[in-house]
């Protein structure tokens, strides 16, 4: 048995945003998984392979980008880019959600192609971790000809989510709407483009279109790249119950007015964070951190409210076991603190100030993966390993 201790921690973000800042400095990991929170006393008999000190700096959840478009492994002909996976677990990204395999090269578009890829991408993404990181891939496009039976065959195969509707030739609440009934139905997660279109072939989506089809997920309601505009954004967040995903790669403009207008509502739990990556915007390891900084930094939201976004938000979103420190969840964990020379004194307060946190240490499944991040600027304090 593996056993892990973190201790001697200054702020500890639990990912849930009922709740965002835990009242507690050490975390215990058995074999990947958190087995007790607490303070330094539950640590006592207990006999730890390893100790790691935060010396007072931030613990958080890993971050889930919900929005990333994969092929396979790690490689994306979209930016001719091989090891951008790998290198968004340096910005913290532990788990990432495919929005549809749109970018492979010569992709079929009919009804067999398009559930082969699909299952191809699933398992790819179970077999293979880039870096480390939890790639969910292998979400099914939706193109015209599939029947209610190439759901249930696509279920026994694994796969469960939609890619975002609007890629494929199923572009109308009218093709689309029957095909979301059968795939909630078997179990799926489905995401829908907003917004303007994308890439070639795709569609501009309005927040009726949205409605009248019925998803789970607004994609990048914020635009991919171009948005919606602001009455469609407000009768979304006031219409509708749906999760509301807020990506890098869109209008920041509309980001801003959309999360403030979330958070008058009262519906914050409502908010998830990805990229939208690969894209024409190119590829950005840092994309959702830095959608937190702009968040925590220009509305009302606070850095640990954000951080809950990308984590806890997005896990409860899509049924997964990570994004929130409690007992029984995969360990996936981000230690950070305030970047050298940043005016915020922890990892929150630069956040706020709009700067960029230092990551230190990046640990999936209880394992430390990362040691100093490549990508993030230098953590004023840095864990050590007792």
């Amino acid at each position: 048995m593996s056993v892990l201790a973190i201790k001697n921690i200054g702020i500890l973000v639990s990912g849930d945003i009922n709740k965002p800042i835990l009242e507690y400095n050490t975390i215990l990991i058995e074999n990947g998984t958190i087995k007790k929170i607490g303070d330094e006393s539950i640590l006592v008999g207990v006999q730890c392979d390893k100790v790691l000190d935060a010396k007072g700096t931030t613990v958080a959840p890993g971050f889930i980008d919900s929005h990333t478009h994969p092929v396979i492994g790690d490689f994306t002909p979209r930016q001719s880019t091989l090891g951008y996976i790998a290198s968004s677990l340096h910005g913290g990204v532990t788990t990432m959600i495919s929005a549809g395999e749109c970018h492979t090269t010569g992709r079929p578009k009919d009804p067999s192609g398009t559930k082969a890829l699909a299952i191809l991408a699933h398992k790819s993404s179970e077999n293979a971790r880039p870096g480390g990181v939890k790639l969910h891939g292998g979400a099914l496009i939706l193109e015209k000809g599939l029947q209610e039976k190439d759901f249930e065959e696509l279920s026994k195969e694994g796969v469960w989510l939609v890619g975002e509707i609007g890629l494929g030739s199923v572009n109308s609440p009218e093709l689309a709407a029957p095909m979301v009934k059968w795939a909630r139905k078997n179990g799926f997660k489905i995401m829908m483009h907003t917004g303007g279109t994308s890439i070639p072939g795709s569609s501009t989506i309005t927040a009726q279109n949205v409605i009248d089809t019925d998803p789970d997920v607004v994609s990048h309601l914020n635009g991919g790249p171009t948005a919606i505009p602001l009455k469609e954004v407000d009768k979304l967040v006031n219409d509708t119950k749906y999760a509301l995903e807020i990506v890098q790669c869109g209008n920041f403009k509309v980001m801003k007015y959309a999360v403030n207008a979330v958070a008058e509502k009262g519906e914050l739990e409502r908010i998830i964070i990805g990229n939208d990556s690969p894209s024409g915007t190119g590829i950005i390891p840092l994309g959702v951190m830095r959608t937190l900084s702009y968040i925590a930094s220009e509305t009302e939201i606070s850095a640990a409210q954000a951080i809950c976004f990308a984590t806890g938000n997005t896990a409860k979103v899509f049924g997964l076991n990570v994004g929130i420190i409690e007992e029984e969840r995969e360990a996936d964990l981000v230690i950070m603190d305030a970047p050298m020379g940043s005016v915020g004194k922890n990892s929150l307060e630069a956040l706020e100030a709009g700067d960029l946190p230092g990551i230190s240490m990046v640990l999936v499944n209880g394992e430390i993966l990362v040691t100093k991040s490549k990508n993030t600027p230098p953590a004023t304090v840095k864990p050590v390993i007792c």
